[in-house]
């Protein structure tokens, strides 16, 4: 019996060491939801502890946190990187994969590339590293796969995916952050009929390849479970599709038509109902059928209602949708109507931006946003509004967008701390009770 006992708390402990983790882009289940447990109420009026900082270079990718590692990429080069938003630029530098230790920040090593940039919001990389397993996967803006050791950072597989695959980044780079199912990885690759395509996580040897479309699109992969059958959601500038994660193998498609080739958020699921949106209030609607692997439109292209969504991945909270719209605001959508609730230039500020930015976090019934002025804002969520608790600036914004200083980085919540980067530093707060 105590053997019994004994095991059964190592379980437990052994589970509760791994949620609070932040492993990948949107947290160890790729909901958004921060899941540990004392926590503080209210932010300090002078912000809270510093519990370490380092420098890093120039990137968008959020930081990911794992088994006493932080891990994060950034971009290095001497040239003035500002171009337009709809323009590519040529740029020459260097992407690094950095693993720093989670209690002081030290560097513990380092993997340094060469990169030609041809893209716009050349920056750095995109998407948040992955780790599972003992390996991290990361992937940067120009379609450089790894997969590295997390203790040595020695490359256990690489792949140059435009090289490879015959194909060119998308005009904001590989920005879909890849995922992890069971010992597949799946990337949006793109090229012909490579569009999505999954590789052995362990050996990176291609498993299946899958679809055509113009472009890559930048919406991460989806698994849900519909019909009874696993279906892998992958949205395209030209269409949402479902595939059987095992094989590839098409299930089901539906037009649709980004403007230039913005869908950029995961799609929601709420009961039998998938909503996907993108730039220019390209917004839709999907009913899943039941019997069979299939969907049907239910409405699309709501103006004015809905949201679309282009940095900022929507939150499903007790059955009501918040998110920010293409013009900064925050709101609030009903499900299935698409009925908007109503809306708020809040936690960014007190006016609307374009491509207002913040990004969203639940931790039971409350919120936590990481907004591009660098302030950490806790609220609430309710069909009736929005309510600010607290606030506190915690990085200075670094970059630029719309001729205004923005920091476009997703924050890391792990260990009763909030790990955020610019385009200068990384840094851990101390958000413990």
């Amino acid at each position: 019996m105590k053997v019994f006992q004994v095991l059964a708390m190592a379980a437990v402990v052994a589970t509760a060491a791994h949620a609070d983790d932040w492993p990948q882009w949107m947290g160890p289940k790729r909901d958004n939801v921060w899941r540990e447990e004392g926590i503080v109420e209210l932010l300090p009026a002078s912000g809270p502890k510093a519990a370490w900082r380092t420098p890093v270079a120039g990137g968008y990718a959020g930081p990911a946190v794992a088994a006493g590692k932080v891990f994060v990429t950034d971009y290095v080069t001497k040239e003035d990187v500002k171009v337009d938003n709809f323009s590519r630029g040529a740029f020459s530098g260097t992407e690094r994969v950095l693993c720093l230790d989670e209690k002081t920040g030290a560097v513990l090593w380092k993997h340094e590339y060469p990169v030609k940039y041809a893209i716009s919001y050349p920056a750095g990389p995109r998407c948040t590293p992955n780790v599972d397993g003992g390996k991290v996967y990361t992937l940067g803006a120009e379609g450089n796969l790894f997969c590295f050791d997390t203790a040595t950072g020695k490359v256990a597989w690489a792949k140059d995916l435009k090289a490879e695959y015959k194909t060119n980044s998308a005009l904001w780079g590989y920005a879909s952050h890849p995922l992890i199912d069971g010992d597949k990885l799946i990337c949006l690759v793109g090229g012909e009929g490579t569009h999505t395509v999954a590789f052995d996580k362990n050996t990176g040897k291609e498993l299946w390849r899958s679809q055509t479309a113009k472009e890559q699109g930048y919406c991460p992969p989806l698994i849900i479970n519909a019909a009874g059958v696993r279906q892998l959601i992958i949205p395209r500038p030209d269409a949402v599709a479902s595939l059987d994660p095992e094989t590839g193998k098409l299930l089901w498609s539906v037009p649709y038509e980004a403007s230039n080739g913005s869908i950029i958020m995961t799609p929601v699921v709420k009961d039998d109902y998938l909503f996907i949106a993108g730039y220019s209030n390209k917004n839709m609607l999907l009913k899943l059928a039941k019997d069979k692997p299939g969907a049907e439109v239910v409405w699309k292209d709501k103006a004015k209602q809905a949201i679309s969504p282009v940095n900022v991945q929507p939150i499903l909270f007790e059955g009501v949708m918040y998110g920010h719209d293409q013009d900064g605001e925050m709101s609030a959508v009903e499900l299935p109507s698409g009925q908007r609730l109503w809306s708020t230039p809040e936690p960014i500020g007190k006016r609307k931006v374009g491509s207002g930015t913040a990004f969203i976090t639940r931790l039971g019934n409350r919120h936590f946003f990481f907004t591009e002025t660098g302030h950490l804002v806790t609220g609430m969520l309710s069909p009736k509004g929005f309510t600010e608790t607290s606030r506190a600036k915690l990085l200075e914004p670094t970059n630029n967008a719309f001729g205004r200083p923005v920091v476009w980085c997703a924050p890391a919540y792990a260990n009763k701390r909030i790990y955020v980067r610019n385009d200068s530093e990384i840094a851990a707060f101390e958000l413990a009770k």
